[in-house]
């Protein structure tokens, strides 16, 4: 299992991220175009097409939905405790939230989802939803975070429904509820750039990545690593002890639980230029450190449902 994660999705992340590095190196992008890029195309693409694929049952999704919010609303708790005990500047402040509440559900996720869960969809599925739900989470409360440094409470509100990937996520649900359909032509082009936001959003990482001073120490760092890839799991597992959640839907949440930042902070921080080194650094670290907790934390899946 260990080296499932280094060989199938460890090393193609990081292959992406050594590719932004060089050509970074190389031709020197103006970054906030491809961010723009991200942002405004790729982004909604991918939020609406994962939407329009989930399929998951009405009891289990409930049961879900309880577990992800409680858990989410409990890391947020945490993470705005370690702020005010650190007394960060608000860059920084808001770098460490994200870092800590928000997972890479998508290239990271799911790839692991499927291996584990090849014979039973419905882990997929929960994997699926968790990825919505930390999109939804990403653009609303993270955004926020991000915005709340330099704007009112108002131009925060006024900036997120003006974002492309708010639209998304409505049109995504409703097009799911009522069991619509696209035709082929818009839905293949949907489709592609929704299979390019992954690459991309790896390649401009390591582009952020190329000239920028690598500090391990840094204590927002640690934090984060901390929260993101120890405290992170361990919450779960009492979650899904106290809900009394068991079988394939208690592994599927416990192993959710331990996957690293997700890099979409970082692309959230260089659109708005709020500690988009800082934020980078946070996602490398957490991604590298992250083969070593989540061979973990399968393993006692396996072991504890």
């Amino acid at each position: 299992m260990f080296l499932f994660i280094i060989l199938e999705v460890l090393v193609p992340i990081l292959l992406l991220i050594l590719l932004g590095v060089v050509l970074q190196i190389k031709f020197e992008f103006d970054l906030r175009q491809f961010s723009a890029l991200i942002t405004y195309c790729l982004m909604p693409a991918s939020v609406f097409v994962n939407i329009l694929n989930v399929n998951i049952k009405a009891d289990v999704l409930l049961q879900i939905i309880y577990y992800v919010v409680l858990y989410s609303i409990i890391l947020i708790i945490f993470s705005h405790i370690i702020c005010k005990y650190l007394k960060l500047n608000p860059g920084q402040d808001a770098a460490l939230k994200n870092s800590i509440s928000l997972m890479n559900s998508g290239n990271y996720g799911l790839p692991v989802s499927n291996l584990i869960f090849s014979h039973n969809p419905i882990g997929v599925s929960i994997q699926v939803f968790i990825l919505i739900f930390q999109n939804l989470l990403t653009y609303t409360y993270g955004i926020y975070n991000i915005l709340s440094t330099t704007k009112t409470f108002k131009e925060i509100i006024i900036s997120f429904l003006r974002l492309p990937v708010f639209h998304a996520l409505i049109l995504g649900i409703i097009f799911n509820y009522f069991k619509l359909s696209l035709p082929k032509p818009i839905l293949l082009p949907l489709n592609h750039l929704a299979d390019a936001f992954i690459a991309i959003a790896l390649i401009v990482l390591g582009a952020q990545l190329a000239k920028i001073k690598i500090n391990f120490f840094q204590r927002v760092i640690t934090w984060s690593l901390v929260g993101r890839l120890i405290v992170g799991p361990a919450l779960s597992l009492a979650l899904i002890y106290l809900l009394h959640i068991d079988g394939i839907v208690a592994q599927s949440l416990f192993i959710a639980s331990s996957f690293p930042t997700s890099r979409n902070t970082s692309t959230i921080a260089m659109e708005y230029q709020v500690e988009p080194e800082l934020h980078a650094q946070i996602v490398l670290f957490s991604t590298l450190l992250s083969a070593i907790t989540v061979t973990t934390v399968i393993y006692l899946s396996y072991i504890l449902f």
